[in-house]
């Protein structure tokens, strides 16, 4: 299941939430710095789906705020 992501590094808290135009925006205290704010986005998506870290895949937007992420969902 592939869908956009809008990530927002640096936030307070840590968290996962629909926004209006149908993206997922996450949340993450991790700066976007040598790949910790990916790697963040990653863990948290994995535990919000409740699989493990690599079904979570960055498909498009590495360097990017927005993102495209698959997810293997078994």
């Amino acid at each position: 299941m592939r869908f956009p992501v809008k990530v927002v590094p640096r936030a307070k808290k840590t968290g996962i939430a629909p926004a209006a135009d149908g993206t997922l925006v996450v949340k993450v205290r991790e700066p976007a710095e040598d790949g910790k704010a990916n790697d963040a986005v990653i863990a948290a998506l994995a535990e919000h789906f409740k699989v493990k870290p690599r079904a979570v895949t960055i498909v498009h937007g590495h360097a990017s705020r927005r993102k495209l992420v698959e997810v293997n969902l078994p």
